[in-house]
């Protein structure tokens, strides 16, 4: 016989401690009375996001939601799950949440630099996106989605880049960044020589007329491939630049000078497949 699983527990209040995990959102990626300096845990949004989260290494905390939602989710009996009609999660979480729910989880530390550049068979074909400045969440989180589906094996960021793990990036990329494994290069871009040493091809984006076509760029022939995208505007700094193996630029039609950092991702991503 299946045991049946504990039915959400009803928040009346929204200075409910229970669900202190959620309040507040709008005023940052951080409930409210977390410490300076500190990040709070993961917050994920809506059931297919959710679903990722439960099927990830991540350590869910709680589950909030509107009646229904909640009880649609199959969720181990180990995890809290509260629900509230939408007033109630409104004033709690500080916005209408149109995605009807919501789940927090502790956060997990970066991966180790020398595990992912390696990865599971150091000698199998491997691709890693490589993130300088690029400090908006909601681009951080699309090119998350991009690479999982697009055959990218890791993300490695500089160390001004945003929090993959901000709630605007999980939303955007669907929760898919919880499967994307990530790790910080302290030394930038002079740690891009780590990837060299580790048999990567890196390979520069950017729009400048002198760079080569990305379709240029042999895939089969480099096995092991970085691609490097800067910041929205600005792009790469001339010194990631100089430091990658190859510039190259995605071939557009004239007039157009450059693409959003998120499209230009997903095109390099699947043309170096």
């Amino acid at each position: 016989m299946i045991a049946a699983v504990p039915a959400p527990l009803l928040v009346t209040d929204p200075a409910d401690p229970r669900v202190a995990d959620f309040r507040n959102l709008k005023a940052g990626d951080r409930p409210a009375g977390t410490p300076r300096g500190e990040l709070g845990p993961v917050i994920v949004e809506g059931v297919p996001a959710v679903e990722r989260l439960l099927a990830s290494p991540y350590r869910v905390r709680a589950v909030f939601g509107v009646p229904g939602r909640v009880a649609a989710l199959d969720l181990p009996d180990d995890v809290p799950a509260f629900e509230a009609d939408k007033w109630v999660l409104s004033e709690v979480i500080g916005f209408r949440l149109t995605r009807g729910v919501l789940a927090s989880a502790d956060r997990r530390p970066p991966a180790d630099l020398g595990a992912l550049l390696a990865g599971p068979d150091p000698a199998a074909p491997r691709r890693l996106a490589v993130l300088e400045a690029l400090n908006d969440a909601e681009n951080l989180g699309s090119i998350a989605r991009s690479a999982v589906a697009l055959g990218i094996d890791g993300l490695l960021l500089d160390p001004r880049c945003a929090d993959p793990l901000y709630r605007r990036s999980v939303r955007v990329s669907m929760g898919h960044v919880l499967t994307l494994p990530f790790a910080v290069l302290p030394e930038w871009p002079e740690g891009l020589d780590r990837l060299h040493e580790a048999g990567y091809l890196t390979v520069a984006l950017t729009p400048a007329p002198d760079a080569v076509d990305l379709t240029e760029v042999d895939a089969r022939a480099n096995p092991r491939t970085a691609v490097l995208l800067g910041a929205e505007g600005p792009g790469l700094t001339p010194e990631a630049q100089r430091a990658a193996r190859v510039r190259a630029r995605i071939p557009m039609r004239a007039g157009v000078d450059s693409l959003g950092v998120a499209a230009a991702a997903a095109i390099a991503f699947a043309t170096l497949r």
